[in-house]
């Protein structure tokens, strides 16, 4: 009886070792494509642009690099903040790429590549050039009287609930949307990433970001997936090595990730 669970154990092990062994290098390079989780929802990292039907931004190169690189083409598959560690731990994309923070909680349970944009993410705010001059400090922005505006699932929404005790926080649902109603006076901050808050400032004159030169956080982005399959995880960290190595990623963060207000 025991030789037989033995013999069940071995081969249960073996069946799965063998399905580890297959990996997503393999099922990416025979299916043809790499799917790809995105938000769609982030400039400057992945923004869906409505009129033209492609995703923008830096994630949206990078993802061009890696397919490019498989030889593959891309197929992009939707999520959203609040399901995307949902979605990345049910397979339902191999990679995903939106401007996701590096952070120990999602190392826990998922893996990270190597960092990209070291030193230019952190948390920040947007608001009326008007109110500009009453946010100085976080202390400021935690009074009863200033409305924050956050989209859900994120890490913009950990640190709104884990900084801002008074203020009244707004969540949004939709993350593009949200300085157009800060804009619009319909509520007065944005918690949001440096990155991002630059890329708003341009787009709708009444806004500026008071705090860009001091953030309230330092941190950087990573290509998401499930844990497990450390051959993948080797290829997309030796894409980055190559791309860093040869000049091409400083070229893409000068371009996204290193505008100046004007």
């Amino acid at each position: 009886m025991k030789q037989k669970i033995l013999l069940l154990l071995i081969t249960v092990f073996m069946l799965t070792f063998q399905n580890v062994e297959a990996g997503h290098l393999e099922e990416i390079l025979e299916r043809g494509t790499i799917r790809i989780g995105t938000t769609g929802d982030y400039r400057p990292m992945s923004y869906f642009n409505k009129e033209t039907g492609e995703y923008e931004g830096i994630d949206a190169e990078l993802s061009k690099i890696i397919a490019d690189s498989l030889n593959v083409k891309i197929e992009y598959v939707p999520t959203s903040w609040p399901k995307l560690t949902e979605d990345t731990l049910a397979g339902k994309f191999d990679i995903a790429l939106c401007g996701i923070s590096r952070n120990y909680a999602r190392e826990k349970i998922m893996a990270m590549s190597d960092a990209y944009g070291t030193g230019l993410f952190g948390k920040t705010i947007i608001c009326r050039k008007s109110d500009a001059k009453k946010f100085k400090t976080l202390k400021d922005i935690d009074k009863s009287n200033v409305r924050v505006m956050i989209n859900p699932g994120g890490t913009n929404e950990k640190f709104a609930h884990a900084n801002l005790k008074n203020a009244k926080l707004i969540v949004f649902e939709k993350n593009a949307e949200i300085p157009e109603q800060i804009s619009k006076g319909n509520a007065d901050i944005m918690i949001t990433e440096t990155v991002e808050a630059l890329s708003y400032i341009k787009i709708y004159k009444n806004l500026t970001a008071p705090l860009i030169n001091e953030p309230f956080t330092r941190h950087s982005c990573g290509i998401l997936m499930q844990k497990g399959d450390q051959e993948f995880l080797n290829y997309i960290n030796f894409v980055l090595d190559e791309i860093r190595m040869d000049g091409t990623l400083e070229k893409l963060e000068s371009k996204y990730l290193k505008q100046s207000e004007k």
